[in-house]
């Protein structure tokens, strides 16, 4: 699954948190990450707005505490000791830090002296940690964005007015695709760069695939001719495609042995694959299929090799057609210890698992049981 940001109008955390919202995102599951910072009364509430006639939703933060500025070691520990998810405390502190490093740039200090002014105030914290539970709700999609809408004219903050974008937003997008369109405003803020360029894996157009859903998170500004919102979109990616190589030829005359060691070679030289299918061969006699899957274009490096480490005469070979499913390896850990899983997607966006033979021939040897009870048993953990 792909979340792609679209911030044709520019992105502010709030915005953030209200598209994924609006897009699925559990509202509870982001209030109940708030509620262990120690903040009292810190949550999010959300609306159904219209943004030049268009329906998003709008997301507002209360609390009963004081508005004060904050460390980034301050905010860190709020992070760190809530207890939140791995994924949120992992991404909410790389989005803080990735703050601190900006604003230490900005004004020429030590990060450790950096004390967020309008970041660190209660909504940003909000703002920054809803959006990574909303990401995490959502079972931690990977993000990528578009150019990123930074506007114009000019902005107030606590240092005075300054040109949009204003200094930590220029440079937290230092290095990434931007433009500006719209009536003057300031439409990218500091926290809704830093969460786009910190969890984003690319910056462009939208990326092929199946949509699943689309959401809107709506600025608290209504402003005229464009809607102020950004877009989320939820899409599972289309199956990789492309060109492969495949080198054949047909061997009668040579030891099993002798076969399958040249058929590790061409493993250990880069080939994709190598398989060998019983076959009958010209005068009736038993031979071995042999196919070598290699990248497009090595197509006559391993025909040489083919026919220098087997006994064939000739190879042929040629260029198909390719269509692979996402995967991923992964570590799931179990009863008997942690084991590594290839997470394939469907082209539906289902998830399927296939536990690592290696690990599994490991855990049952150490285990003292046959691999089959072994997997029978751990089958439960494969299933979350």
């Amino acid at each position: 699954m792909i979340l792609y940001l679209d911030p044709f109008m520019g992105i502010a955390g709030d915005m953030a948190v209200s598209a994924l919202v609006d897009a699925g995102a559990d509202p509870a599951a982001i209030n109940a990450a708030l509620s262990r910072l120690g903040m009292e009364g810190l949550a999010f509430s959300f609306d159904k707005v219209h943004r030049q006639g268009l329906q998003a939703t709008h997301g507002t933060v209360t609390w009963r505490g004081a508005n004060t500025h904050r460390s980034l070691s301050h905010i860190l520990g709020l992070i760190t000791g809530a207890g939140l998810e791995p994924a949120i405390s992992e991404a909410a502190a790389k989005v803080f830090a990735r703050l601190a490093r900006a604003e230490a740039k900005v004004h020429g200090c030590p990060v450790e002296d950096v004390h967020f002014h309008e970041v660190g105030a209660a909504d940003a914290i909000a703002d920054i940690v809803g959006a990574c539970a909303a990401w995490a709700s959502l079972g931690c999609p990977a993000v990528e964005c578009g150019p990123m809408n930074l506007g114009s004219g000019f902005t107030v903050m606590e240092h005075g007015t300054f040109p949009v974008p204003p200094p930590a937003v220029a440079e937290l997008v230092t290095g990434f695709p931007v433009f500006a369109f719209g009536p003057p405003t300031e439409r990218t803020t500091p926290t809704g760069a830093a969460l786009a360029t910190t969890l984003a894996r690319r910056f462009g157009p939208l990326p092929s695939g199946t949509v699943k859903a689309v959401g809107y998170g709506a600025g608290t500004k209504n402003t005229e001719g464009a809607p102020n919102v950004l877009r989320a979109i939820l899409l599972v990616e289309s199956p990789a495609e492309g060109l492969v190589g495949v080198v054949e030829a047909q061997v009668d005359d040579m030891s099993p042995e002798l076969l399958a060691g040249a058929a590790d070679v061409l493993r250990s030289q880069g080939a994709l694959d190598v398989s060998l299918a019983p076959v009958q061969a010209k005068k009736g006699r038993p031979a071995w299929a042999v196919t070598v899957l290699c990248p497009a274009g090595a197509e006559p490096r391993f025909a040489d090799m083919l026919m220098e480490h087997t006994s064939t005469i000739g190879a042929r070979f040629s260029r198909w057609e390719r269509r692979e499913l996402k995967r991923a390896i992964i570590t799931v850990e179990t009863p008997r210890g942690p084991l590594r899983v290839k997470a394939v997607i469907t082209p539906s966006g289902r998830r399927r698992l296939h536990p690592e033979w290696d690990d599994v021939k490991a855990l049952s040897e150490k285990a003292g049981i046959p691999a089959q009870q072994l997997l029978e048993e751990i089958g439960p953990y494969l299933a979350k």
